[in-house]
């Protein structure tokens, strides 16, 4: 079967690249998505462990539509009995750029009217709708005049690992965290440390990645596990097989926060996922910590936003960049922003440059070397260690 994964705008390849060395076939980027070959096995596998996929999608037909009723007779048109029945229950979730199509709940609504009417026409009683847990979640891209229909193998979207609680602040993504670390290219052996890591979420994507656990080994529920071709038994190996991979980190993880009460959820998120006793919180502002071991990487997703003044961004970065220099020499930084004027403020030449949206926001994620000594001196100690490992 052909599959689709959905992600963020800067993440394609990351995600192309998990796809890979999870097995898959006949990759292909797309926008905001990377599609590829499957079969069930694969299907089960990519939403347990993708950890940069927001959802997996299953197409299964495409059209033209430039009014309701040519939309209509098409989603009817359709055969939807080999994956639905009129004693379970749909939902529809449409997405739409379109100027023939305004609003998106009208060509949901559509779309269900005709799926309905096809088995009550045909058996003489339709699906019910269940928006919280249908049998069949029907996903429906609309681009101008072209219209893909896939079925929702995930549920829930993916970045729902179950860590955060209801009062869990959510300044970013699980997704978009776990892709921040994955183009790092940071190797989970390394110290890593969060000094602003608010509730926790970069230092649990980290961590996960660390002891090689899958971002939702602890899902109760997918889409597919409702759908009629659900096979129990392939599953229960799937996720047999990726719970006997994970494994205790191998380096030291941290995260600090001026703030009590962020520390206080990340500390309970860490507990829910038993992995507390791998990552160390404090409290701390970041001008009072120091780092842990040498030649770790620093991840950090500063504030950026409005509610800080002028003067207030300018000390902040300017603070950070002051920090790196003088106690992180020899680390790898790695800063998310929105506001690129106070990511100059930093002081130091970015190495490498991504653009990443974190919700509405364009951000940049850059990377800044910390040397210890001269560039050209770490350059000639790295070259010699590869020759010495035959590279």
């Amino acid at each position: 079967m052909k599959l689709v994964a959905k992600t963020f705008h800067g993440l394609e390849p990351v995600l192309a690249k998990e796809l890979e060395e999870m097995g898959a076939r006949d990759i292909k980027i797309l926008k905001r998505a990377v599609s590829f070959e499957s079969n069930k096995e694969l299907l089960y596998k990519s939403n347990l462990c993708l950890r940069t996929a927001i959802r997996i999608l299953q197409p299964l037909t495409t059209f033209t539509a430039r009014d309701e009723q040519q939309l209509y007779e098409k989603v009817k048109a359709f055969n939807w009995a080999p994956y639905l029945r009129n004693d379970q229950t749909l939902a529809i979730d449409a997405v739409v750029f379109s100027k023939y199509f305004q609003h998106s709940k009208y060509v949901a609504l559509k779309t269900k009217d005709a799926i309905c009417d096809q088995f009550r026409e045909s058996t003489g009683k339709r699906p019910s709708v269940d928006v919280e847990r249908p049998n069949l979640l029907i996903n429906v891209h609309v681009a101008e005049d072209k219209f893909t229909l896939s079925m929702d193998s995930s549920g829930e979207p993916l970045n729902r690992r179950g860590y955060r609680g209801g009062e869990h602040p959510a300044p970013i993504n699980e997704v978009l965290a776990a892709g921040m670390i994955l183009l790092s290219g940071w190797d989970g052996v390394r110290p890593f440390h969060d000094p602003m890591c608010g509730s926790g979420t970069i230092v649990m994507e980290a961590t996960m990645f660390a002891a090689n656990m899958a971002p939702n080994i602890n899902r109760n529920e997918f889409g597919f596990s409702r759908w009629n071709n659900f096979d129990p038994e392939l599953w229960k190996n799937v996720l047999e097989e990726v719970k006997s991979k994970v494994k205790r980190p191998e380096c030291r993880i941290t995260g600090s926060d001026i703030s009590k009460k962020s520390i206080d959820i990340a500390r309970q998120s860490a507990l829910d996922f038993s992995l507390k006793q791998y990552i160390d919180f404090q409290v701390s502002p970041f001008s009072e910590t120091h780092p842990i071991g040498k030649g770790g990487v620093l991840m950090m997703n500063p504030p950026y936003d409005e509610r800080l003044k002028t003067k207030d961004i300018v000390v902040l970065y300017e603070g950070v960049g002051t920090k790196l220099k003088h106690e992180y020499t020899g680390w790898e930084a790695w800063i998310i922003s929105s506001n690129l004027e106070a990511l100059k403020l930093v002081g130091l030449k970015p190495s490498e440059k991504h653009t990443l949206f974190n919700g509405a926001l364009k951000c940049g994620f850059h990377k800044f070397g910390l040397y210890e000594g001269s560039k050209k001196r770490v350059n000639r100690s790295l070259q010699k260690i590869r020759e010495s490992r035959g590279e």
